[in-house]
């Protein structure tokens, strides 16, 4: 298979544009389109549904194989570019992580001080995006790795488990439930994130669970808005105790106790899209960080 041919085919896949494509690749439009009858004649297959004018650019069923394959080649091959550049001191590294809002705000810092610490030498760049957001970045090689609250829902990328994040359902300080608290949180307001939000996710998951559904509700685009929200009396919403923690103390926020003291919790992940071999930065950062949470746990309680 010709790979400049299939190069071609990939930018003109990601970026749904002939146009695009040939800008990108610095190649004139009419040799776009030349590589990609090449590739489709030496396939013997159609890979683009042709579109009329002003159409979106869509993928036949054999041309979504061919790019997710190509996703793959690329990304290797993009890993074993940083891993030469990096063994023949061309440069450092470099380190791309994608995580949430949550995690960066709360999670991430302590984990970033300790390994800029013991690598100065390595350029860390952090990606905040919802959970959807992240994945898209993974498969499309723009960073490293990613630490998120919801669970992958592409095949090519792997999860693993990495900690537990304490949640709480919290209500304005004002607010008196009623003895009947299940009946009392399915008649309130509540204040949920938006589609593709990891926190959605698993809010939802956790409230079902306990016979609450959050019919009446409103979305926000950040947790931090959230709490603040409910801090003003517009409703209630299920949060991450680390983000409610200083409108708690504040005397704004009061967390309802789970009963039998169960605590609720969501499980925050580390992500890797499975047909990219890690960087060396990014197996350093998980050697540093992830592998042993004790130093950084402690860092964060003591917050």
């Amino acid at each position: 298979m010709n790979l400049h041919a299939l190069r071609v085919f990939y930018t003109v896949a990601k970026l749904g544009s002939f146009s695009g494509a040939a800008e990108a690749l610095f190649i004139s439009q009419p040799a776009v389109s030349k590589a990609l009858k090449e590739l489709e004649h030496q396939l013997n297959i159609q890979l683009i549904e042709r579109a009329s004018k002003g159409k979106k650019l869509t993928l036949s069923e054999g041309g979504q194989a061919l790019y997710d394959h190509a996703r793959s080649i690329f990304a290797i091959e993009k890993a074993a570019i940083e891993d030469i550049k990096s063994r023949t001191g061309l440069k450092r590294g470099t380190l791309v992580i994608g995580t949430s809002t949550t995690i960066a705000s709360y999670w991430l810092p302590p984990y970033l001080a300790k390994f800029c610490a013991q690598y100065p030498h390595i350029k860390v760049e952090v990606q905040v995006a919802n959970t959807a957001q992240i994945e898209h970045a993974l498969l499309e090689c723009t960073i490293d790795l990613a630490l998120v609250e919801g669970t992958p829902t592409e095949p090519h990328i792997i999860s693993k488990h990495w900690q537990n994040d304490l949640m709480s359902v919290v209500i304005p300080s004002n607010f008196k439930p009623t003895k009947d608290l299940k009946a009392w949180l399915n008649n309130q307001f509540w204040l949920l994130r938006e589609p593709g939000s990891g926190t959605l996710e698993v809010s939802v998951k956790l409230l079902q669970q306990h016979g609450i559904t959050a019919k009446n509700n409103m979305q926000l685009g950040s947790n931090e808005a959230i709490a603040r929200a409910v801090a003003q009396g517009m409703g209630v919403a299920l949060l991450p105790n680390v983000v409610t923690e200083d409108l708690v103390q504040l005397g704004k926020l009061t967390r309802l106790s789970q009963k039998n003291n169960e605590q609720l919790s969501r499980p925050l992940y580390q992500l890797h899209y499975k047909d990219r071999p890690s960087s060396h930065a990014a197996q350093a950062f998980e050697k540093a960080c992830l592998v042993n949470n004790v130093y950084i746990n402690k860092c964060i309680r003591d917050l």
